[in-house]
């Protein structure tokens, strides 16, 4: 007897050997946390909440969804040997590091953060009266100890809606943000109706994730919270159902 097929929810399309091409992560299946003054939800493994499915995709190996209330925020704490990328969807959020930088993220920004060799680092919701509602990203860097760096962007200056917008690469081609891994992260803010879409080249693997709104991706509907991994295709049509943003990560 062959292998068992993955369980049908993870089916959404075959190829003739059984491959699977695209499966979902639901928002409903991810791992949460609530504390007084935070909410998160993890799509891969994290903290206390652990998924033997879901460790990692790629280079790609946290992608947390955070609500920080008022007031609140992260404690200074360290990391090393990651790339973290931090992008707010609504609200501000104040961040400070060992090498010296503070600023403030807000929508249409993103932050990328080299820990290399090792830095420390605090995240603080600066409003008295409005919760940050955030994406906290990290991916494995293509070779440990680099020298810690920063570096951050509004990508929303430039303007493009309707189609995706690239925002971070491993070359840093076209003057995006830099990432030390060979992935780049394209981000799309979709009316009703339009329609975005991205080729992968042969070995590469994309990662899908719905931040705002309904999508379908290749035909199958995916909601706010909803991600999806993607292997052996070659053509990704996004498009929305109503009102939408998704980020999308082509990962080597």
């Amino acid at each position: 007897m062959g292998s068992p097929l993955p369980r049908p929810e993870l089916i959404c399309r075959l190829r003739g050997k059984g491959e699977i091409l695209i499966t979902p992560r639901r928002s409903r299946n991810r791992g949460h946390t609530k504390i007084d003054w935070l909410e998160s939800y993890h799509t891969f493994s994290f903290d206390q909440f652990y998924d033997p499915k879901f460790m990692s995709f790629r280079s790609l190996r946290v992608l947390n969804e955070d609500w920080v209330r008022p007031g609140a925020g992260f404690p200074t704490h360290p990391h090393r040997d990651m790339e973290i990328i931090t992008v707010v969807l609504e609200g501000a959020l104040e961040h400070k590091e060992s090498m010296g930088n503070g600023s403030v993220i807000r929508p249409g920004d993103i932050q990328r953060m080299s820990a290399g060799t090792g830095i420390t680092h605090s995240e603080f919701n600066p409003s008295e009266t409005e919760p940050v509602h955030l994406l906290q990203i990290w991916l494995l860097p293509s070779e440990r100890g680099l020298t810690p760096s920063y570096e951050q962007q509004n990508y929303a200056d430039a303007g493009q809606t309707g189609k995706l917008q690239l925002i971070a690469a491993g070359d840093g081609r076209d003057g995006v943000v830099r990432i030390h891994q060979d992935a780049d992260l394209w981000v799309a803010q979709l009316t009703a109706g339009e329609q975005a879409t991205h080729t992968l080249r042969p070995d590469r693997h994309a990662w899908l994730q719905v931040s705002g709104g309904t999508v379908s991706l290749n035909g199958i509907e995916f909601q706010a919270g909803d991600a999806a991994a993607v292997s052996e295709e070659d053509r990704l049509e996004v498009k929305a159902t109503d009102e939408a943003k998704v980020f999308l990560f082509d990962l080597g």
